[in-house]
């Protein structure tokens, strides 16, 4: 396979798993979990700006989104801000057509066996009492899960570019002191800046103007998930390490060397 070859296949498939991961993301985060009762602890209780009894109850789509920010680290290291902003803005755009098609989805009429499908009718009379108790309405469940609110999305969208126009930023900056050397600095601290953004933005839109939180419940929640998604930045820094070492093994160390070069100068 020839250098040309093997640099835009490494862009497709970073840029595939980039764009998959952003909507999965935005998809699954409907669901609030306790990652303290999933460790098998009890929970935390912060307090800040006045808000007490915070702990770690935090949306699925924090579980794939400090990995999207590692990969755009990787994305910019080797292809740049245009690299970058290229994936961004259709990560962004196929956002936006995923949620008007689910939009569309939960507003068509249902077949009239739809809603109770979940039912199997061999199963006894207490069985599916018992399984509709669970479920409900399928149409329902579907409308509830699928139709999140607009301001949610606007918020998520926004803060999504905000952050990741700050860590391209931060990035180049940052490499621009320290060269090819740390990379862990330039990786982990642009993604600890970026997640600042990130982290208060899509709350501030999505429940401050959107919800009528207070302000004080915004930031403290922004402060809970920062926590997270900081503390997720470093634990997740050797991973940055071992996808260099793979596609620089992929590449080459000549072609490496100069797509890390071309970037840095894009």
């Amino acid at each position: 396979m020839n250098n040309f070859k093997r640099q835009h296949l490494l862009f497709l498939v970073l840029g595939a798993y980039f764009v998959a991961n952003a909507i999965i993301a935005e998809f699954i985060g409907v669901k609030i979990f306790s990652l303290e009762r999933n460790l098998g602890i009890d929970p935390f209780s912060f307090s800040f700006f006045g808000e007490s009894q915070l702990s770690l109850n935090l949306t699925v789509g924090v579980l794939l989104w400090p990995l999207e920010f590692v990969m755009t680290d990787v994305i910019n290291e080797y292809y740049g801000k245009r690299g970058v902003k290229i994936l961004s803005n259709l990560a962004v755009g196929l956002i936006i057509y995923a949620f008007l098609m689910v939009f569309m989805g939960i507003h068509l009429i249902p077949a009239d066996f739809w809603p109770q499908s979940h039912i199997n009718p061999a199963w006894s009379a207490e069985k599916q009492a018992s399984e509709l108790a669970k479920v409900g309405n399928y149409n329902y469940a579907y409308e509830l899960v699928f139709g999140q609110g607009l301001w949610i999305i606007i918020g998520s969208v926004i803060a999504f570019l905000i952050g990741q126009v700050t860590d391209v930023f931060a990035f180049h900056k940052i490499k621009k002191i320290t060269g090819e050397k740390k990379v862990w600095l330039r990786a982990t601290g642009s993604t600890l800046i970026s997640q600042i953004l990130d982290s208060f933005v899509v709350l501030f839109i999505a429940f401050y103007i959107g919800a009528d939180w207070s302000l004080s419940l915004v930031l403290a929640i922004g402060v809970v998930n920062y926590i997270y998604k900081g503390s997720m930045a470093i634990l997740l820094t050797p991973l940055i390490y071992l996808m260099h070492f793979f596609i620089d093994w992929f590449l080459g160390k000549s072609l490496a060397e100069k797509m890390k070069s071309e970037a840095q100068n894009s």
